[in-house]
């Protein structure tokens, strides 16, 4: 009966959470595809993270805008449109490689126009989940939707290799077309998404004003404000470590295999299935702040494991282990959002605290990439006495630099976390 009851107050949410999923794994295959095709052509870790970055740094400071465009807009049409422009980038992509004339610059192109649409749906899609689930489920949707990128993550290396082998990727894009339409028009004509009520003064102020509102929102809640710089800076030491980083990682380490990749990537995934089931089936915490900082050591513990192994088999492992917890993190954090922040002001909280907690992003992808392939790596396989320590740990090999960074970023994240545990200021966000 609950069962029943969950399903029936839940329809839409379930409907767009499914359909989503749908066109998701599509992108999912095709982004695997694109850095595995890339890599191929390049040979260099920072050919993959500028991929990464241009994927990241125009949606990063256009979400400032995008927030309040977000609160005032019609969520629906945003979504839909986003949806289409991400249509004509793939579409774009197969005319392209169709006539032999694809380029790698092409893709970074690409990237960081849709990009820009991807400021305006992140929001509109956050506000358009809070309006459609009740506060009860708040926990339990952000359990179902980590399920399904769970899920996709598994899936998406395979199926991916499969249609790569199969049909080359020609055939990964038309899929991803496929799957793209399904959702779309599930959209466009089963769901519907109520429309938020704003204050007459808020409705017509000044749109810089609107947009410095999340800031201030922020500004004037320190706990809020807080825990995004928290997060910022952990974000920062994730993409110079395995969030940002295992591709390199492993394909160095094993002199570019993919299978050895796909099988860490799956464990990743694997271990955020575990994670998103428990998140969906386990009470809410009391004390979600302390869940956030907790999870987030373990999760950095996952580096610093697998720097100290030669095994993909350990990587493996040290990945499912970790990113356990890592869903319960993000599904708390999340949580904290949705239960502190009004429901007409949280598009332009939300791309505030994301603006501020993502920014990092680009800076650590970048940094890393630059550091992997013009200093640790060439340093650890020159001879010097520190280099001759280091490799009694780290090897000496392709990939050795990068395992010496994800050790390194392991240690500093795990301090950070842990730092935090005991800070008072952080009570305000309790249940």
């Amino acid at each position: 009966m609950k069962n029943l009851i969950f399903i029936k107050e839940l329809r839409s949410f379930l409907l767009l959470w499914g359909s989503q999923t749908v066109s998701e794994l599509g992108t999912a295959m095709t982004s695997y595809a694109l850095i595995i095709w890339i890599y191929e052509q390049k040979g260099t870790a920072s050919s993959i993270t500028l991929l990464t970055i241009c994927s990241f740094f125009p949606t990063i400071f256009f979400r400032f805008i995008a927030g309040t465009l977000a609160d005032r807009w019609n969520k629906k049409r945003i979504m839909l449109c986003a949806d289409l422009t991400a249509a004509f980038g793939t579409i774009a992509v197969l005319v392209l490689l169709s006539f032999s004339a694809l380029m790698v610059w092409h893709l970074y192109v690409i990237n960081i126009l849709l990009s820009f649409m991807n400021a305006l749906q992140n929001p509109a899609s956050f506000v358009a989940t809070s309006l459609l689930v009740p506060k009860k489920y708040y926990t339990r949707a952000c359990g179902l939707q980590s399920l399904s990128g769970s899920a996709i993550s598994i899936l998406a290396p395979a199926l991916g290799s499969c249609l790569l082998a199969f049909g080359g990727m020609p055939v990964v894009l038309v899929c991803d077309l496929v799957s793209f339409s399904a959702a779309f028009f599930t959209l466009l004509f089963f769901i519907k998404i109520p429309e938020t009520k704003h204050p007459e003064e808020s409705a017509h102020a000044p749109f810089l004003k609107s947009c410095l509102e999340g800031i201030h929102y922020l500004w004037e809640r320190s706990a809020l404000l807080r825990i995004t710089l928290f997060v910022a800076i952990i974000n920062f030491l994730a993409k110079l470590g395995n969030d940002g980083m295992i591709a390199p990682f492993v394909l160095g380490r094993t002199n570019n295999n993919q299978q050895a990749l796909g099988m860490v990537q799956s464990a990743v995934a694997l271990g955020l299935l575990a994670g998103s089931i428990l998140v969906t089936i386990m009470k809410p915490a009391k004390n979600k702040p302390k869940v956030v900082f907790a999870t987030t050591a373990f999760v950095f513990a996952d580096n610093v494991v697998q720097s100290l192994s030669f095994s993909p088999l350990v990587w493996g492992i040290a990945a499912f282990a970790s990113y356990i917890p890592a869903v319960i993190m993000n599904a708390n954090l999340t949580a904290i959002l949705r239960e502190h922040i009004p429901l007409e002001m949280q598009g332009r909280v939300f791309s505030a605290k994301d603006t501020l907690q993502n920014c990092t992003i680009p800076l650590g992808l970048f940094l890393g990439g630059i550091l992997a392939d013009h200093v640790i790596e060439p340093f650890m396989t020159a001879d010097s006495p520190m280099q001759k320590i280091l490799s009694h740990f780290f090897g000496s090999g392709n990939g050795s630099g990068v395992a010496f960074m994800f050790f390194s970023v392991g240690i500093f994240g795990i301090v950070i976390s842990l730092s935090r545990l005991r800070k008072p200021i952080y009570k305000d966000l309790n249940q």
